[in-house]
């Protein structure tokens, strides 16, 4: 038998054949997670993107409290935020999962240059 390339995604599955229901239950784990912070976001995304944009959220969070705010208050869906700096920014509906991770973490920045 042949095994494919040591880095491809086909031979950790022959190796572990529950590699991917694992995956599957990453994925739906994180987007439950995303949903109860406002973040909308599909089981189907990769879950490593799914897992940074958690963390680039958890991140934002942080900063939120760090700088005297409350994320349950400042939810992408709520009416009447502290401050619009601590509602996390919305997803434009064609940017990517990735590029959005970025902008997160660019405003969890600003917060906490702001704490500084």
């Amino acid at each position: 038998m042949h095994l494919p390339p040591e880095s491809s995604e086909q031979r950790s599955e022959m190796l572990d054949p529950h590699r991917r229901e694992k995956r599957e239950d990453a994925a739906t784990e994180i987007t439950g997670r995303l949903l109860q912070k406002g973040v909308e976001v599909n089981t189907d995304e990769d879950p490593a993107v799914l897992a940074d944009l958690l963390t680039a959220v958890e991140r934002f969070e942080s900063a939120v409290i760090e700088a005297g705010g409350d994320p349950m208050v400042n939810m992408p869906t709520s009416t009447d935020p502290e401050s619009p700096d601590f509602v996390l920014p919305p997803r434009s509906g064609d940017e990517s999962l990735d590029a959005y991770a970025t902008r997160i973490d660019e405003a969890a920045e600003k917060l906490e240059a702001r704490i500084e």
